[in-house]
């Protein structure tokens, strides 16, 4: 099997076999699996505020608000099974997103290694943040439960701060590696061949969500993690029928997908 150099000339390569770090099962289930249930949570905790039944004034007060505190602990406390649902689907995500990532970085790897080992391992440190900030967030949902709306909000605004940036602001450093990992890995895919144009851009663009704790989703942030789902599934399926991502070269990849 051969991908083609941005020359137009070819080079034998191979997609990652059976046996490889995650292999070619799991990596395969993770690209077709993760960017699903990352897009499915933030669509989720989209829906979960505005079917919460908050009036529109209430919600433009929420919009003014410099923290998205307010209406993510209030949308748990109205609507707990779908904002519950949303931010599970998105921790899910962003746990599968880790090999299916690992995955692309040791595709890219076979024509462009230093691209895809900085990108690919910027990618899983930011990916681990999700995890501390899920963390936080149940806190906070577990805390309205217990002590009411008013008093959670107050407790997570008094110390956002410190609970959100994490202990000597590591998960909030690992978080901000996401930027760099994206665009690195991004560029790789397309001087490897592994990916067109179009769906480089769509990983940059996915790339740029925001971090953080209790942050609100908002349709653009659902629109690019579809177009994450349309970068990588494609992937996932090849790899798991067994075949490697078609490259393409020449001057008509500036056109590719």
């Amino acid at each position: 099997m051969t991908h083609k150099d941005v020359t137009g000339g070819e080079a034998p390569v191979a997609a990652p076999r059976e046996g490889w770090f995650p292999g070619r099962g799991i990596g395969g289930a993770a690209l077709v699996l993760g960017p699903l249930l990352w897009a499915a949570g933030l669509l989720l905790r989209y829906l979960g505020l505005r079917s919460a039944g908050f009036t529109p004034a209430e919600l433009e007060w929420f919009g003014r608000q410099p923290f998205a505190v307010h209406s993510q602990v209030a949308a748990y406390v109205e609507n707990p099974g779908t904002v519950t649902a949303g931010y599970a689907c998105f921790a899910a995500g962003a746990l599968l997103l880790c090999p299916a990532f690992v995955t692309l970085a040791r595709t890219v790897a076979l024509r462009c290694p230093r691209l895809a080992a900085w990108g690919g391992t910027l990618l899983v440190i930011a990916l681990f943040a999700r995890l501390y900030h899920a963390g936080v967030e149940q806190a906070a949902f577990d805390l309205a439960e217990a002590q009411g709306l008013r008093r959670a909000v107050d407790f997570v605004l008094s110390s956002y701060a410190d609970i959100s940036y994490g202990p000597w602001r590591v998960p909030v450093t690992a978080s901000a590696c996401q930027y760099p990992g994206m665009v690195l890995l991004a560029i790789g895919a397309f001087r490897s061949g592994t990916f067109g144009l179009a769906r480089c851009v769509a990983l940059v663009m996915a790339g740029a969500l925001w971090g953080g704790v209790l942050k609100a989703a908002e349709v653009s942030d659902v629109v690019w993690a579809a177009g994450l789902c349309l970068a990588l599934v494609p992937l996932g399926v090849r790899l798991l029928r067994g075949t490697a991502p078609e490259p393409r070269g020449g001057s008509s990849r500036l056109l590719s997908w």
